[in-house]
């Protein structure tokens, strides 16, 4: 399952999915990971979850992104969900309207077929995303 936390910067959606994080570490079972642009957040984590600094890897393409996280699912087979904050960022999304729409359909491939959940932090308004993807939104600020 892909769930999406939308709104535009500086409305608060990084500290909806610290909460959320946080609240279920304490409930799952498995693992979970949290990817961000920087350790900026390290602090504000509980300890059982595993932070990635993208910033450390040098990804250029949507594509490169997509593979790394095949890379993080292949290495923890207990992995139950992860993270993403500031996903266009991270995914290297430059053309909102179509790729945004591509790489969510492939989260939603890698979730069905590795049991893994996507909770992503989207820099955009509910409005501006494609009709396909509002279903996935769980908060809109």
């Amino acid at each position: 399952m892909v769930q999406l936390i939308v709104g535009n910067k500086g409305k608060g959606k990084t500290k909806h999915l610290l909460e959320k994080v946080n609240t279920q570490v304490q409930e799952s079972s498995g693992n979970i990971v949290y990817l961000d642009k920087s350790a900026k957040h390290m602090y504000e984590l509980n300890n059982k979850v595993r932070l990635i600094d993208l910033s450390q890897y040098d990804l250029a393409t949507s594509d490169e992104f997509i593979g790394f996280l095949y890379g993080v699912i292949s290495q923890d087979h207990d992995l139950e969900q992860m993270y993403l904050d500031n996903f266009l960022n991270l995914a290297r999304i430059e053309d909102q309207n179509d790729q945004i729409e591509a790489v969510i359909g492939k989260l939603d491939k890698m979730s069905e077929k590795f049991n893994v959940d996507f909770i992503l932090s989207v820099g955009c308004n509910e409005s501006d995303l494609a009709e396909g993807l509002k279903s996935k939104i769980i908060v809109s600020l």
